[in-house]
C-alpha cells in the first residue's frame, strides 16, 4: 500500500501543478491514498470550496491546513460540510472543522490529523504532543493506518513529533518551511518521518512569493505585501509512503521533487 503526499500548495501555479502532474504521479506510483496540503492554495492564503472540490476531483482523498488555512474567509462558509479537510486539531477547541479525518479507499481506512507547532508560530495553541496522543487512541479504534501532517517552523519540533509518534502511526511528515528536507528515513518502530515535504508553486521565488517583496522586507524591515508570482518556472514537492497494510507500519518513504533542475520521467 502506498500514501501519496503533496507539499504545501501555493496560488494558482502550485495549484496548476497538481493539475498536470497529480494524474501522472497516480499512474507512475498508483498510490492507495493521496493526501494534499491546502493551506496557501488560494492567492498564497487559506483556501476556497472551489479549490478544495478541485483537489478531490483532481484525485485527493484529504486536504490538510495550517496557520494560513483561515485566512480566507471562504473557509467559515463550507468547513463544517468539507468531511475530507483537517486544519489544526490543537486550534482552540470552538475552531470550526475538524483535526482528524478518515478516507478509505477500497477496503483500506485511513485517518488523516493535521497539527500545528507552537514554535515561532505566533498563535496561541493547545499542545500537540498532548492533543495527538488522544487522536491517535481515537483512530486505534478504527485503523491501524495514521497519517499525520505536522505544520511547524522549527526542525527540533517537527523531530521530537516524529519520536513522539514512533510506532503508533504509519507517518509523520512536515509542512509549512515550504523547503524539502533530504531526511526522509523510516524510524525504528515503524513510522515514516521527513522533516518538511516541501512547496508546490513558483519554483524561482522565495518560499512561493515574489522575490523583490521578500527582498524589501528583509532590506528595510518595514511592512510588506507578500504576492504569489503569476508567472514563471514552478515545483512539485511531497513524498511516497509505502506501508505494510495489515501493521500500518511504514517500511519506506521516498521525496518527490519536481522542477526543471529535476524532471519528471513517466
Amino acid at each position: 500500500m502506498k500514501i501519496l503526499f503533496i507539499g504545501d500548495v501555493v496560488g494558482s501555479p502550485g495549484r496548476d501543478m497538481v493539475t498536470e502532474y497529480l494524474p501522472k504521479l497516480k499512474q507512475k506510483y498508483k498510490p492507495t491514498m493521496t493526501i494534499i496540503n491546502g493551506e496557501n492554495a488560494a492567492a498564497g492564503r487559506g483556501i476556497t470550496e472551489k479549490i478544495y472540490k478541485g483537489f478531490l476531483e483532481l484525485g485527493a482523498n484529504a486536504v490538510t491546513l495550517g496557520n494560513h488555512g483561515f485566512d480566507n474567509r471562504d473557509i467559515f462558509e463550507f468547513i463544517e460540510d468539507a468531511k475530507y479537510l483537517a486544519r489544526p486539531a490543537n486550534f482552540p477547541e470552538a475552531t470550526p472543522g475538524q483535526g482528524i479525518v478518515y478516507v478509505k479507499s477500497n477496503q483500506y481506512l485511513l485517518a488523516v490529523i493535521n497539527l500545528q507547532g507552537r514554535t515561532f508560530m505566533g498563535q496561541d495553541l493547545r499542545d500537540p504532543f498532548d492533543v495527538v496522543n488522544d487522536l491517535v487512541f481515537e483512530a486505534r479504534e478504527k485503523t491501524s493506518l495514521i497519517f499525520v501532517d505536522f505544520h511547524a517552523e522549527t526542525t527540533s519540533e517537527k523531530q521530537a513529533m516524529g519520536w513522539h509518534l514512533d510506532g503508533r502511526v504509519t507517518a509523520v511528515v512536515g509542512t509549512h518551511t515550504h523547503v524539502q528536507t533530504a531526511d526522509n528515513r523510516v524510524l525504528p518502530e515503524g513510522t515514516a518521518y521527513l522533516t518538511d515535504a516541501g512547496m508546490t508553486g513558483p519554483y524561482d521565488a522565495i518560499l512561493g512569493m515574489e522575490r523583490e517583496a521578500v527582498l524589501r522586507r528583509f532590506k528595510t524591515q518595514l511592512p510588506t505585501r507578500f504576492e504569489v508570482p503569476k508567472s514563471g518556472r514552478t515545483v512539485l514537492s511531497g513524498c511516497l509512503i509505502t506501508l505494510n497494510p495489515d501493521t500500518g507500519a511504514a517500511t519506506h518513504i521516498d521525496r518527490i521533487l519536481i522542477n526543471d533542475d529535476h524532471p519528471f520521467y513517466e
